[in-house]
């Protein structure tokens, strides 16, 4: 009798692990999730843009763009919402006086395709590429990723030699955060998309600044801590009683722009 119990609960439980071997990924990304809307209104120099990937996706993208402006963002966005959820940033962005191509992923904003870490990691290359056609080189871009897209751009800098690389609210890997969110899932064994920021950042030549919240209740602080730690080029933190979405307040801005001025 207890044979069988044992063998209906082990049937049940590697049921539950194809399951989420299966449909991970809808765990993964919520591109219709819409938590972090704000009234604020974008720029009136804002442009909308569609970014060709080569496996033939046009991801729309915004773009603020003036050639007498010497810094320039590639901004990849976090895992829920629009670009609409990130204008209060944009319009920062624009106030500093730096370019911006803000980028929304395969799967997200309307766009074609299904998020995957090698197909987001390509949409970010796409955005570069972009950048060089208007006369901009891969050493005169800044990537900021906020959240996912902070392992996304530590990706992207292990394959492109770029400027600088601010992270808010990074995690040490996908699989580090799914073990806290499903601690019954033997996550390291059926996880696709790794994000493995920890072992990479390491490698990662130019400048970082980590931005991270205390309050953080979606990617512990602890994570970041860690990123920092084992960055070994120059590096740069901005820790302090926030969120996961960051209200770039004036002091943060002003980090941001120290960070900008000490790479110049």
């Amino acid at each position: 009798m207890k044979i069988s119990i044992l063998l209906v609960l082990t049937s049940i439980y590697i049921a539950i692990i194809v399951f989420f071997y299966l449909f991970q990924r809808s765990f993964l990304y919520f591109p219709d999730e819409n938590n972090y809307l704000t009234t604020e209104v974008i720029n009136k120099e804002n442009k909308v843009v569609y970014i060709q990937t080569k496996d033939n996706l046009n991801l729309k993208s915004y773009l603020y763009f003036e050639k007498s402006n010497k810094n320039t963002i590639l901004f990849l966005h976090g895992n829920a919402g629009t670009l609409n959820n990130r204008i209060y940033k944009l319009n920062i962005f624009k106030k500093l006086g730096f370019n911006y191509l803000a980028l929304s992923w395969r799967g997200f904003s309307g766009n074609k395709g299904n998020p995957t870490e090698e197909g987001l990691t390509l949409d970010a290359l796409s955005g570069l590429n972009f950048l060089n056609t208007l006369g901009i080189k891969d050493n005169e871009v800044v990537i900021y990723g906020e959240s996912l897209g902070t392992g996304v751009g530590v990706n992207v800098t292990t394959i492109r030699d770029v400027k600088g690389l601010i992270l808010e609210s990074p995690y040490t890997s996908i699989g580090d955060v799914g073990k806290i969110k499903f601690p019954f899932l033997p996550i390291n064994l059926i996880l696709k998309d790794k994000f493995d920021t920890k072992s990479k950042i390491s490698s990662v030549k130019c400048p970082i600044l980590v931005m991270h919240g205390y309050a953080d209740k979606i990617v512990p602080f602890y994570m970041g801590n860690e990123i920092f730690d084992s960055i070994n080029s120059k590096k740069y933190s901005h820790f302090v009683d926030d969120d996961h979405m960051m209200d770039l307040d004036n002091k943060a801005i002003l980090v941001i722009q120290n960070f900008f001025n000490s790479i110049n």
